[in-house]
C-alpha cells in the first residue's frame, strides 16, 4: 500500500483531511495513529513496537507470493494476515503441547488426471452424505480433520465495511480457509474442495472463486486442475449420469429434472453441472448463456431479497437474525486446543478465545 493510498483511507469522513506529513514525520499524534488503527486493528503497541517488521517468506504468503488469482482489497488482506497469524500461534501451541499435526497426505503434480486424484481420495475423504449441505460441510471438515488438514471459516455480518472480495485460500502446509456463504452452503462446499486441491498440489492461492464462471477460459492450468478435481471428488458415481446425458436443449427441457436430482445427491451447483454438460459438448455455448444468465439473476434476486428484508427489519426495529452466526469449528482445532489446556500451555481465557466460545460453554470442550 502506498502512502497515498493509506491517506485515501485514512482520510474518509474527515472534513480536515491528514497530510502526508502528519503521518509520515518523526513524530504523529496519538489521534493520528488511532485514526490509521481504525483500517489494521492492530492496536497501538503494534506501532510502538521498536523491532522491524520480518519480510521473510515464512512470515507471510504476501512475501511468498507475487500475484494472486484476484485482486485483494484491505479487507481480504486483513483476513490473511489475521489467520496467517493465527496458523503461526497455533503451530507454536501445537509444539509446546508436543502434538504432531504434520502433512499425512502426498503432494500431487498438476500432469495427474484430476479425475483419478479424485478417485482415489473419495475413498478415505468423502464423508458419508447428508442431504442438507451444511451438515455435510461440517462433516467434510471434520474428515479433513483426521487426516491433519485443518479448515477454518470466517463469518462477515451484512452491514461490514470492506467485505473481503474472497471465497477461500490455502496456507501451507495445511490450513484451508473458507468465508461462509450465507446464501449458498453449496458455493462454500466446492470452494472447500478446490482449496483441497491447491493443498493437494501444495500450490498457495488468494482468490474468490466464481461458481457462476466455471467456464471461463482465461483460467490458470492450476484452477483449472483444481475445479476438475472438486467436480470430481463431489460428483461420484453421479458422473456417470452426466457422462449418459447425449444432450441439453430445448427439446428436452435441457434436462433440468436431471440436473436438478444430482446436485440435490451432491451438493455440486446445477451450474456446475451445466458447466460440465458444455466441456463435453452437450449443450451449445448460447444454450449455456441463457441458463447461466437466469442463474446469475436468480442468485442476484436472492441477495436482493435478503437485502430489503434486512432493511424492513431495520425499520420495524428488529434484529435481523438474532446473534451472528457462529463459525465451523474444526476438530483438529478443538483437539489441539484441549490438549493445550491439559498440558498447561493455554488457560481456559485462551481457550474460550480461541474457540469462540463464552465461558458458560467451557465444560462442554473440556471434560
Amino acid at each position: 500500500m502506498s502512502l497515498t493510498d493509506l491517506l485515501s483511507l485514512v482520510n474518509e469522513g474527515l472534513k480536515n483531511p491528514l497530510t502526508k506529513e502528519d503521518i509520515s514525520g518523526k513524530e504523529i499524534e496519538i489521534r493520528h495513529l488511532k485514526r490509521i488503527d481504525k483500517i489494521f486493528n492492530k492496536g497501538l503497541h503494534y506501532y510502538l513496537d521498536p523491532k522491524s517488521l520480518e519480510a521473510s517468506r515464512d512470515a507471510s504468503i504476501f512475501f511468498r507470493k507475487t500475484k494472486f488469482g484476484t485482486a485483494l482489497n484491505i479487507g481480504a488482506k486483513k483476513i490473511v494476515n489475521q489467520f496467517e497469524e493465527f496458523k503461526i500461534s497455533l503451530s507454536g501451541i501445537a509444539k509446546l503441547a508436543e502434538l504432531k499435526i504434520d502433512r499425512i497426505l502426498p503432494v500431487f503434480k498438476i500432469s495427474q488426471d484430476p479425475k483419478k486424484v479424485a478417485q482415489q481420495l473419495r475413498i478415505n475423504l468423502y464423508p458419508s452424505f447428508n442431504p442438507t449441505p451444511k451438515e455435510f460441510l461440517k462433516a467434510l471438515i471434520a474428515k479433513l480433520a483426521e487426516y491433519n488438514i485443518l479448515v477454518f471459516e470466517f463469518v462477515e455480518t451484512w452491514n461490514k465495511k470492506e467485505k473481503a472480495n474472497i471465497d477461500g485460500f490455502f496456507l501451507n502446509p495445511n490450513v484451508i480457509v473458507l468465508k461462509r456463504q450465507q446464501i449458498s452452503f453449496r458455493r462454500e462446499i466446492f470452494t472447500l474442495i478446490h482449496e483441497l486441491g491447491h493443498y493437494l498440489l501444495n500450490k498457495e492461492e488468494i482468490e474468490q472463486l466464481d461458481v457462476l464462471n466455471l467456464a471461463n477460459s482465461k483460467l490458470s492450468a492450476i484452477e483449472k486442475w483444481c475445479n476438475d478435481f472438486s467436480y470430481y471428488f463431489l460428483a461420484g458415481d453421479f458422473d456417470k449420469a452426466i457422462e449418459s446425458i447425449d444432450k441439453a436443449d430445448g427439446t428436452n427441457d435441457y434436462q433440468f429434472d436431471i440436473i436438478e436430482h444430482i446436485s440435490k445427491e451432491t451438493h455440486l451447483s446445477e451450474i456446475a453441472l451445466f458447466t460440465r454438460l458444455l466441456f463435453q459438448n452437450k449443450i451449445s455455448r448460447v444454450n449455456y448463456n441463457k441458463i447461466k444468465t437466469d442463474k446469475d439473476e436468480e442468485y442476484r434476486r436472492r441477495r436482493e431479497e435478503e437485502k430489503k428484508k434486512r432493511e424492513l427489519d431495520k425499520l420495524q426495529g428488529l434484529k435481523t437474525s438474532g446473534s451472528a452466526p457462529k463459525p465451523i469449528n474444526s476438530q483438529l482445532l478443538i483437539s489441539t486446543i484441549q490438549t493445550a489446556f491439559y498440558e498447561r500451555v493455554i488457560n481456559e481465557y485462551d481457550v474460550c478465545k480461541t474457540l469462540n466460545i463464552s465461558p458458560d460453554k467451557l465444560e462442554r470442550y473440556l471434560q
